[in-house]
């Protein structure tokens, strides 16, 4: 492990991601470039104290698993993640394991779409990137741990309010496209470890996913109407539409309503208020 160069690395990098490039808000009173280290750390499911002492070249050499949870909150490309795996002496993430970095040019999209919003997905569901907008419809994701920053899991197991759909059939429908998108990862990235704790996490704990994994259906992500409690706004249905990246085998949803609705308008009224109470 080489720890002051990694220390360097990883200051530069942080230096380099402005707030809303995560979908944090960036507010009129920043003393730094980039992201502060407490932003880092709620990004990367870590405590502040070690994210300093990693940039402090101080500490015990980092897991692999803390290392892809740094690169995807520093937004890493593949070049500049394979770096950091190696200089915290591990070998980086081999072909076959589902990818969990945003490419920049996927993020420069988002930055251009804020008037929707928009998610960037994981094979496997993660939530990897998103924009303000995004998170003003599914709630504050920055502050999930990392590890449970995932759509199927916070169905299944977590309690976000956008999980559930307000339609019977329209959320046993994205219940189901739920588990066959991850029956069809496991069959693409069968040695993918956190796939593989994933699933059986789902499993263990949530009667409802077992049932539907024995199943053994393979639905993927489409486009469908999508209906969102939201506490603030109330109950809105929006256009769900996918993109695939397929190079990264990522998604991209985007939430909209045709002009002139009552959805359109409470879309208009959370772009003001974002992540506020009203």
């Amino acid at each position: 492990m080489n720890r002051a160069e990694l220390a360097e690395v990883l200051r530069r990098a942080r230096d380099r991601v402005r707030p809303q490039d995560v979908g944090l808000p960036s507010g009129p009173r920043r003393q730094v470039p980039g992201l502060r280290r407490e932003e880092v750390a709620t990004l990367a499911g870590l405590s502040v104290d070690y994210v300093v002492r990693l940039e402090q070249g101080r500490g015990p050499r980092p897991s692999s698993q803390v290392v892809a949870a740094l690169a995807q909150a520093l937004r890493l490309n593949d070049d500049d993640r394979d770096l950091v795996f190696r200089l915290a002496g591990h070998q980086p993430p081999q072909a076959g394991r589902v990818a969990m970095v945003v490419r920049p040019s996927v993020l420069r999209l988002l930055d251009r779409m804020s008037d929707l919003p928009v998610l960037v997905l994981s094979a496997k569901g993660d939530v990897l990137a998103w924009n303000p907008l995004g998170a003003a419809l599914q709630g504050d994701m920055s502050a999930w741990p990392q590890r449970r920053r995932n759509l199927i899991w916070q169905r299944f197991l977590g309690s976000s309010r956008c999980q559930a759909g307000a339609d019977p059939d329209e959320d046993e429908a994205a219940a189901r496209a739920a588990v066959g998108t991850l029956r069809a990862a496991q069959a693409r990235y069968s040695d993918d470890p956190d796939l593989r704790r994933l699933i059986a996490e789902l499993r263990r704990g949530s009667p409802a996913f077992e049932q539907l994994w024995r199943e053994a259906r393979s639905v993927p992500w489409r486009s469908a109407t999508k209906s969102v409690n939201h506490p603030e706004v109330g109950t809105i249905t929006l256009d769900c539409d996918t993109l695939l990246l397929p190079d990264t085998d990522q998604t991209v949803l985007m939430y909209s309503a045709e002009p002139g609705t009552p959805e359109a308008t409470a879309l208009d009224l959370l772009r003001v208020a974002g992540l506020q109470r009203l």
